[in-house]
C-alpha cells in the first residue's frame, strides 16, 4: 500500500477512498512496484486560481493541478520509509463536482478521472502540445477507471 496523504476542505471527505485507490490503481497498472507517496489536496476555486496564476502564470481557475517532485524517473527518496516521493496533486472539488454534473457522470468518477491524470503527470507523462501523449494518456486514464469500476456511465 502506497503512503498517501489527502488535506481537505469541508466535503471532500467522501473522496478519501476513491482517491486512493485511483492512485494505487495508476502506479500499479504503470508498473511502479515500490512505495510511493502522494499528497491530495482538494481546494476552492480562489485557491486553484491562485495557484494556477503563481505556478503556470494562467490567470484562470482550472480543475486539477500536478506537482511532480522530480524530473525524469530518478525520485526524491523518504529516508525514513524509503518511499518514491511522487509530488502533490491539487483538486478543486467545486470544479469536479460541477464537471461531473455536465459530464453526466458521477462526483467519484470526476475525481478519480482527474486523480489518474495527475499521477500520470506525476510519472512524468505529459499532453501539452503532444496529440500523441494525450491520446495515450487518455487510454492509460480510461483503462485504470475501467479497472476501477469508475466508467463514465458510473453515477
Amino acid at each position: 500500500m502506497n503512503i498517501i496523504e489527502i488535506l481537505d476542505i469541508p466535503g471532500s471527505e467522501r473522496f478519501s477512498d476513491v482517491v486512493r485507490r485511483a492512485v494505487n490503481q495508476a502506479l500499479l497498472e504503470e508498473g511502479v512496484d515500490r512505495l510511493c507517496e502522494v499528497s491530495v489536496s482538494f481546494v476552492d476555486e480562489q485557491e486553484i486560481h491562485r495557484l494556477n496564476l503563481e505556478t503556470r502564470g494562467v490567470d484562470r481557475a482550472t480543475d486539477v493541478l500536478s506537482f511532480p517532485m522530480s524530473e525524469g524517473e530518478e525520485f526524491e527518496i523518504n529516508p525514513e520509509n524509503g518511499a518514491a516521493l511522487l509530488g502533490d496533486i491539487v483538486i478543486s472539488l467545486p470544479r469536479a463536482l460541477a464537471q461531473a454534473e455536465e459530464y453526466g457522470h458521477s462526483p467519484e468518477r470526476e475525481v478519480g478521472f482527474l486523480t489518474v491524470h495527475s499521477v500520470l503527470h506525476l510519472l512524468g507523462y505529459d499532453h501539452v502540445d503532444d496529440e500523441e501523449g494525450e491520446r495515450y494518456m487518455r487510454e492509460r486514464q480510461e483503462h485504470v477507471l475501467g479497472a476501477l469500476g469508475l466508467t463514465r456511465e458510473t453515477r
